[in-house]
């Protein structure tokens, strides 16, 4: 496994880093190819931050944890990524036996088919008009609604959908599709 460690306002020792790749590594077994790891230690007042990414093949995980010692903050965000591939494995299976070697019939002309997503159903749909609207006057627009993040046409980026919400550490983030 390929590792990239990144320090936000701490200052991790060697040690630290090698108790990491030794936990991380063990997640090998669970991944069919060769995975790059993305580990950033940093600081959030006077707790430990722990966020540990891996990526193999078209397969992301990702773990962050904030605990008082390191090594424990290592070993939850290890047991979370277990805990996703474990989810991640069992509906694949799931699947798998549900339709393994069942033949598909072509449907006949007669009979509407329908696709159900039994494992993730839509509870709520909404329809709204995206306007042009700048950064601040899109933040302005989420706060009023009280919502987590907005959606709307940048204009400062040739009417690009944009996307702003709250971060976690506070602030804002912006998300622009290409």
């Amino acid at each position: 496994m390929n590792f990239i460690f990144i320090d936000k306002k701490a200052d991790i020792t060697e040690e630290i880093r090698e108790y990491t790749r030794k936990k991380v590594s063990k997640l090998d077994k669970y991944l069919r190819h060769e995975g790059d790891a993305h580990v950033t230690f940093g600081k959030e007042g006077s707790t430990n931050l722990c966020e540990i990414t891996v990526h193999s093949d078209s397969l992301y995980l990702r773990s962050r944890e904030l605990n008082d010692d390191i090594y424990s903050a290592v070993d939850c965000c290890i047991s979370a990524i277990e805990r996703q591939i474990h989810k991640h494995k069992t509906r694949l299976a799931k699947r798998l036996h549900q339709n393994a070697f069942v033949r598909e019939m072509p449907p006949t002309f007669d009979e509407p088919t329908v696709d159900e997503e039994v494992d993730f159903p839509v509870i709520k749909s909404k329809r709204f008009t995206v306007k042009p609207m700048t950064v601040e006057e899109a933040i302005l627009q989420m706060n009023l609604l009280k919502h987590e993040f907005y959606v709307f046409k940048n204009f400062e980026s040739d009417d690009a959908f944009s996307i702003v919400y709250h971060r976690k550490e506070g602030g804002y983030g912006l998300i622009v599709s290409e």
